[in-house]
């Protein structure tokens, strides 16, 4: 890792152009053409629990196998106490970590440097729907109901709602339009066990339930559609507080999968996916078996400037930054 290849044009910026390289001491040479402007992002978590006695855990805390920008950076989860971690892939390809907490308190953390490209999320007003009978067979469990998209039971309402809109990309579009319209977001309306059908019902929810009602009705339209979380800061966009973990959506449209995003219905700057699935029920950050105490959770997703070389990004990733932590009630929810 000599040098990054191309460096964006300054934090909060919504596009990023080339700027010189540096080498790792720090002395700039020529930059090498670059088809598209990349930008470096800090992003991670720490996360500190109290446990009765040995717990095991199975977290999802890890950017998904699919992101294949260049990290800085462990890359990889770690603990205090040190503890074994056994790492896996699930059937949905996502990265999972087994290990076991010991009694008392276990600080779980990760810290690194991404290099990713400083765009919006893909948009394509024009993608077209699939027939179900012209769909590919890997994307056909994305159109039925799962534990918290209970497409047959909004397939009513989801056609009295949307028959009338075009098939494809604008269908998408309303559905999100809906969504985003009719739920109300706070962290005081999240609950594990709210589904698509309450999030209906009770228009509120937090992140994760405006991606499974956006979920639910894009199946009942006959559109796959399947679940992803992972970072999302205030890259491009005026500062929102703590961070947190996001969630958002992806559909199958004209042979490629796309993001869509119903809570904040605006392309997005800086996605760093951790998890795919049907629904959350795939992509749980953390699955215990047995009680723990939440004590502390912050996240962060932090655009750096462009002049920092690499070996100022090494200097920054000795100590965890200082990222304003979630009020407890809050952590984990969206």
């Amino acid at each position: 890792m000599g040098r990054w290849s191309c460096a964006g044009s300054g934090p909060s910026s919504r596009r990023h152009t080339a700027a010189p390289f540096r080498r790792k001491g720090g002395l700039p040479i020529k930059p090498a053409p670059c088809k598209e402007a990349l930008m470096l992002v800090r992003f991670g978590f720490e996360i500190i629990i109290s446990t009765p006695g040995p717990l095991p855990l199975i977290l999802a805390l890890s950017p998904h196998p699919s992101v294949t920008s260049r990290i800085l950076g462990a890359n990889k989860i770690r603990t205090e106490p040190p503890v074994p971690i056994e790492e896996f892939l699930d059937p949905f390809g996502n990265r999972r970590a087994r290990l076991v907490a010991p009694r008392g308190q276990t600080r779980l953390w990760s810290d690194d440097v991404i290099e990713i490209e400083g765009e919006p999320d893909v948009f394509d007003w024009n993608a077209r729907q699939h027939e179900v009978a012209h769909l590919p067979p890997e994307t056909l469990p994305f159109l039925t109901a799962s534990r918290y998209c209970e497409a047959d039971m909004l397939s009513q309402q989801a056609w009295d709602l949307f028959a009338g809109t075009k098939p494809g990309w604008a269908r998408v579009q309303a559905i999100c339009n809906f969504v985003h319209n009719h739920l109300t977001f706070g962290y005081k309306f999240g609950r594990p066990t709210k589904t698509a059908v309450h999030a209906m019902s009770e228009a509120t929810g937090v992140c994760r339930d405006f991606a499974h009602l956006a979920i639910a009705l894009c199946r009942a339209m006959n559109i796959p559609a399947r679940y992803a979380s992972g970072y999302l800061g205030d890259i491009g966009v005026p500062p929102s507080g703590p961070g947190d973990f996001c969630a958002w959506f992806e559909v199958y449209l004209e042979d490629r999968w796309y993001t869509f995003d119903a809570r904040y219905n605006t392309p997005r700057i800086g996605r760093i996916l951790m998890v795919r699935g049907r629904d959350a029920a795939d992509g749980a950050m953390i699955t215990s078996f047995g009680t723990y105490q939440l004590d502390l959770f912050r996240v962060w997703t932090d655009e750096l400037p462009e002049t920092m070389t690499q070996a100022d990004v090494l200097k920054e990733l000795e100590q965890l930054p200082e990222a304003p932590a979630l009020t407890l009630a809050m952590a984990g929810s969206s």
